[in-house]
């Protein structure tokens, strides 16, 4: 029941990804004000940089309501585990941070300022990256139409 009950409280935090990060990207992308985001999509070497920005935003709005609710839990979280495994080491530079702070780098820190802060998005790789392993638990959607109702 304890471990029911935490997975909830960690799927719960789909709905940061999806309120807080997904749906501002899927407005920004309908409305046509995407083009900063679709340019650092492409910055970051994918082809195809519209489709893969629709991509990561649906990877967040969708994927984030999908694991709140415990729907298709393990693939929900392997798609946001995955755009926040790209959010936190390529476009926020996590390693760059630990080599900046651990003196092994010698970056100018307005390079560092324009990286971001990985904390959030390394957050969410972790948590999504349990979930893909131990899937929705008890309390679930997953759960109810696996039992049939």
């Amino acid at each position: 029941m304890t471990k029911d009950l935490s997975l909830l409280i960690l799927r719960l935090s789909g709905l940061g990804l999806a309120f807080a990060h997904g749906w501002q990207k899927i407005a920004m992308l309908s409305s046509g004000n995407g083009d900063r985001f679709v340019a650092g999509v492409e910055a970051l070497g994918f082809p195809l940089p519209v489709v893969f920005a629709w991509a990561a935003a649906l990877a967040e709005f969708g994927g984030g309501l999908a694991i709140a609710l415990g729907f298709g839990t393990r693939v929900a979280a392997a798609f946001a585990a995955f755009t926040m495994f790209v959010a936190t080491f390529f476009r926020h530079h996590l390693l760059g941070h630990l080599g900046v702070w651990l003196g092994a780098f010698n970056v100018s820190s307005e390079e560092v300022d324009s990286w971001g802060n990985p904390e959030r998005a390394a957050t969410y790789f972790l948590v999504f990256s349990a979930l893909l392993l131990l899937g929705g638990g008890r309390f679930s959607l997953d759960r109810v139409l696996r039992r049939g109702g």
